[in-house]
């Protein structure tokens, strides 16, 4: 198969995660932690670069320096999910306090703080609402954001069909 499919099913891959994502929101009610908006700007991050590497469909270094960041994306989308499913197994005595909401945080401090304060979670990001086959949603983003990144590094990495 080549880069530019690989590339492309990454994106549409990405895409329709964050089309759930929504319809979680929208439709069922789930309103995102902050870490959950962490997850989808990493998911959504993926599939910009899966979408350019795949309109661009580089060769040689080019192909290199997309593999790279995709690699760099996903490991990013995957240190936050994995903080946030460990967040999610403190013990209930352990939990951080629920703190301001996102909206507030971005406009009262800088960006960098506000990186900071979300990393370190909160009561809000403990809660379980949502699993498929027993696994929560931040488990369920680890697992994609792993399979993300290795699509993404065997598109750019992987043998070539001539």
């Amino acid at each position: 198969m080549s880069r530019r499919v690989l590339n492309l099913a990454g994106f549409a891959c990405c895409a329709a995660l964050l089309g759930y994502a929504l319809y979680v929101q929208s439709v069922l009610g789930i309103d995102p932690c902050p870490l959950c908006i962490f997850q989808r700007i990493g998911i959504a991050t993926l599939g910009g670069v899966f979408l350019l590497a795949g309109l661009h469909a580089p060769k040689g270094r080019g192909a290199w320096v997309y593999g790279a960041l995709l690699a760099l994306a996903a490991l990013a989308t995957m240190a936050i999910a994995a903080r946030h499913v460990w967040i999610q197994h403190l013990p209930a005595d352990q939990v951080p306090s629920c703190g301001a909401g996102l909206k507030f945080l971005l406009e009262e401090f800088p960006v960098a703080d506000v990186i900071r304060k979300v990393l370190t979670g909160s009561g809000e990001c403990h809660q379980v609402n949502w699993t498929f086959l027993t696994v929560s949603m931040p488990a369920w983003v680890l697992l994609v954001a792993a399979g993300l990144g290795t699509l993404g590094l065997y598109a750019a990495f992987g043998p070539r069909r001539r």
